[in-house]
């Protein structure tokens, strides 16, 4: 089974050094669930030699309107400096092959401000609808998104409310793992949960996964 390392939101102080290839070296691939700065995931995939596939948070950039050509980056028809962490596989909106797997994702969190990266629940259903017609009625093996579903480790706040839609991208995707983030523990634990058959975690901080 392909053995990854997720991430999302919290710096994890002893993953940022040179001796996290020592720890997390057979990872076959790192997932990040957003709200992390893209160097440190950068260092990630560069000190393991892993790919990485991320989707961004509310407190991240706004990463739309850049596309990839020639290996030259390109906003509005112009060369442009992309923000985001730099030959990371970025599944916002998109259904990837990565490491053998296929993983969809969706990023941002319940709309609250003015912030970049957030969306009403119509609009993250309407992305969500997108989503599920990209993945050509196949199932997925990972979902990643940065908010959790309503109702399955969200909580009653409105930044922290998980999105309605996630429910159907679940039931139409049948997601062996669901990953996301958002929801900080403050120490509590966090226990997986389920949707069906899928594993729902929180993947704040980090966590070690195997996906059958």
């Amino acid at each position: 089974m392909p053995k990854l390392l997720t991430v999302s939101d919290e710096i994890v102080e002893s993953l940022w050094t040179e001796r996290v290839a020592e720890r997390f070296g057979s990872v076959d691939l790192v997932l990040a669930a957003g709200d992390l700065p893209f160097d440190y995931l950068d260092f990630l995939a560069s000190a393991l030699d892993r790919p990485l596939v991320f989707v961004p948070g509310n407190h991240d950039a706004d990463l739309s309107g850049y596309s990839r050509r020639r290996g030259l980056w390109f906003a509005s028809g112009f060369p442009a400096r992309y923000p985001g962490p730099a030959g990371a596989v970025n599944a916002d909106g998109r259904v990837v092959e990565v490491a053998g797997l296929r993983i969809a994702g969706l990023g941002g969190s319940i709309r609250y401000n003015e912030g970049p990266n957030q969306w009403t629940e119509r609009q993250q259903a309407r992305r969500a609808a997108r989503l599920v017609r990209a993945a050509r009625r196949r199932p997925v093996d990972v979902l990643l998104t940065h908010s959790p579903p309503l109702g399955v480790g969200d909580r009653d706040d409105p930044p922290h409310r998980g999105f309605a839609c996630l429910h159907t991208v679940v039931q139409r995707l049948s997601p062996a793992v669901f990953v996301h983030g958002h929801i900080h523990p403050h120490g509590q634990p966090v226990p997986d949960r389920s949707m069906g058959e899928t594993r729902v975690l929180n993947t704040v901080g980090y966590r070690i996964l195997e996906v059958p």
